[in-house]
């Protein structure tokens, strides 16, 4: 609903742009999912619903989520244009959203993609998938359907990569991920009392005080905590 309503403000706008929002298929099992869907239509709002079908809800598989044919499915009957797509096709990908974009900036029509892919990694760092799925299962989708190593053996039937480049471009990829890391740890964190801000447009009396508690407690016990690290 927010992204519906984000979208509105455009058209109302004119702005002559659309917004996209992304989701898995087991969001698309919450109650707002719907209500976005039907704002969208009958407001014919300039937006992408892109919704990323991994095959699972947290642990929840597909199977134990709907009975109905996927989410793209759902979309007719708001109104919503809606087309299925290969997610591990980039180029299926590419082209399905870049025409979503432009009906829904030109037309103001609402579009529905789902593009039907896989999660290879677990959900969360808290989650532990092989409590849930084998691991056969994984490297199925690893070995033989990787969006990436289908769209590097493309380019390599192409001429337009090769294996001295993908080993260049390994080892310059390492190299700047590494230099970020360091980059970041040497940062401070943000200041504490952040934490309270940017919330409401006026900070009510509870987190105020919550704020001031805090306060209370750093001066107090402040040498406990690791607050060089932080911004003043």
């Amino acid at each position: 609903p927010q992204a519906v309503g984000a979208a509105y403000a455009i058209k109302r706008a004119d702005a002559n742009r659309a917004v996209v929002c992304y989701f898995g298929e087991g969001a698309a099992s919450e109650g707002d999912a719907h209500a976005g869907f039907n704002f969208a239509a009958t407001l014919e709002c300039p937006i992408v619903f892109f919704c990323r079908n991994n095959g699972y809800a947290i642990s929840t598989p597909t199977a134990e989520q709907y009975r109905g044919d996927g989410i793209a499915a759902r979309g007719p009957g708001y109104g919503l244009l809606s087309i299925r797509v290969d997610g591990n096709d980039v180029f299926a990908v590419y082209n399905a959203t870049r025409e979503a974009r432009r009906r829904a900036v030109a037309e103001n029509q609402p579009f529905l993609i789902e593009a039907m892919t896989y999660r290879i990694g677990h959900h969360s760092t808290s989650d532990d998938s092989s409590a849930y799925r084998s691991v056969d299962e994984v490297n199925y989708w690893d070995k033989q359907d990787h969006p990436i190593s289908r769209l590097r053996l493309y380019l390599g039937r192409r001429g337009w990569w090769d294996e001295q480049q993908e080993q260049a471009w390994r080892k310059s990829s390492r190299k700047m991920v590494l230099e970020a890391f360091e980059q970041a740890e040497r940062e401070l964190k943000p200041a504490p009392h952040l934490l309270f801000s940017d919330v409401y447009l006026e900070m009510p009396p509870r987190l105020r005080r919550q704020r001031e508690e805090l306060e209370r407690h750093l001066e107090t016990y402040g040498e406990h905590y690791p607050l060089q690290q932080f911004q003043k």
